[in-house]
């Protein structure tokens, strides 16, 4: 096995690869691919990539580019597949939302408002496993301290 390539414990860029290959094969992200090229919109082969990313972030979507999944942040296969999912939701907002504005910071926290739910990234389960252990009141702290898509128990603010 390679080398990894991170201080956090992430994978390599291939182990990351590797890990993204094994995500197209779920079912939620076969189901959002399938609906993002039935409704128009274009995805080719290399649309989600691992990069070795310098912020803190877990991944993005980038207009025109496509998915990255940063792989030295990114430690397990749960991982990349809840990135893939909700940058996936992000493609889909990006392609068929008329009047999509990512500055405009109500329409990007409309469909980070979206991905999260859609994705499950915000269901109760997931977020006792990151520690936070209240059920009611978490969610609106949290999304306040947040960049993008940071990882987890950073508390960078949010900036538009």
């Amino acid at each position: 096995m390679a080398e990894s390539s991170t201080v956090n414990g992430g994978s390599t860029v291939q182990e990351c690869q590797d890990m993204i290959r094994r995500s197209l094969r779920t079912p939620m992200v076969k189901f959002l691919k399938e609906h993002l090229e039935k409704s128009g919109c274009r995805i080719g082969d290399n649309f989600i990539k691992a990069i070795h990313c310098d912020k803190k972030v877990s991944g993005g979507y980038v207009r025109g580019h496509g998915i990255i999944v940063c792989s030295n942040y990114m430690n397990i296969q749960d991982e990349v597949n809840q990135v893939v999912i909700h940058e996936l939701i992000h493609a889909y907002d990006d392609c068929r939302a008329a009047n999509l504005d990512w500055a405009n910071c109500a329409h990007h926290a409309c469909s980070e408002i979206r991905a999260g739910h859609l994705s499950g990234d915000c269901h109760y389960k997931r977020e006792l496993l990151r520690g936070y252990l209240k059920i009611r009141g978490h969610e609106q702290l949290e999304s306040l301290n947040q960049e993008l898509h940071p990882i987890r128990n950073t508390s960078a603010p949010v900036e538009c």
